[in-house]
């Protein structure tokens, strides 16, 4: 064989040997990528948007306290209500809403829902219900310093007179002036007086309600 045949030869298996180490590495190159995790920049997670939520998926029952109104058939810790009326009552800027429920029974119970500051500068407000029962009060009247009620000491924590607009059937006068006082035990229970426009005062034990305590079941027509 010529010399420049066996240059021929040598180039040929030179180029074949480059090509083959070409391949390698591109495979190798190839399975590092497909098994190393890719940097989180490259990786964009787009979290699946919420399916629409009907009125209808709710099957009837709505949650927030915020959406009462009167004429509302609502459940209060399984036992169920009609709302009769409401008080929509103002002071100083602050509002609040009381709503009185039949629930069958011969006492008197109101319900109020109020979003509240939060007692500590910078913390958010919050939403607070509370289900009132009446007591019987025997002539008492709420004094400034504490009262004892059924054997439990009760010490003031707040007492105004504020504005309100009444709803539906409350008993009370399309809109006038609310006398208030406001007390608390040691156990925090409370206790609140109550008077509309110089009528004879009224009593009422608060139970605060968790959240989901309360289902709107049906809305008035």
């Amino acid at each position: 064989m010529s010399m420049t045949s066996w240059v021929v030869l040598g180039l040929s298996i030179a180029t074949v040997l480059l090509l083959l180490g070409a391949f390698v590495a591109t495979m190798r190159q190839d399975r590092r990528g497909r098994s190393a995790t890719p940097p989180s920049e490259d990786v964009v997670v787009q979290s699946p948007m919420p399916a629409p939520v009907s009125m209808q998926a709710h099957a009837g029952v709505y949650d927030d306290p915020r959406e009462i109104r009167v004429g509302d058939r609502i459940e209060v810790h399984g036992a169920r209500s009609e709302v009769l009326g409401a008080l929509h009552v103002a002071l100083q800027g602050q509002q609040w809403t009381e709503y009185l429920l039949d629930d069958g029974s011969r006492r008197a119970r109101w319900l109020t829902v109020e979003i509240r500051q939060g007692l500590v500068s910078g913390d958010p407000p919050h939403l607070e219900v509370l289900v009132w029962t009446e007591v019987p009060t025997q002539g008492m009247i709420p004094a400034k310093s504490m009262i004892i009620m059924e054997g439990v000491e009760f010490f003031p924590v707040d007492r105004g007179t504020a504005a309100f607009r009444s709803e539906g059937d409350t008993g009370h006068p399309d809109r006038g002036l609310l006398d208030f006082a406001d007390y608390r035990a040691a156990d925090g229970r409370l206790l609140s007086f109550e008077r509309v426009q110089g009528s004879p005062w009224t009593a009422s034990y608060a139970q605060p309600l968790p959240p989901g305590s309360i289902s709107i079941i049906s809305h008035a027509s």
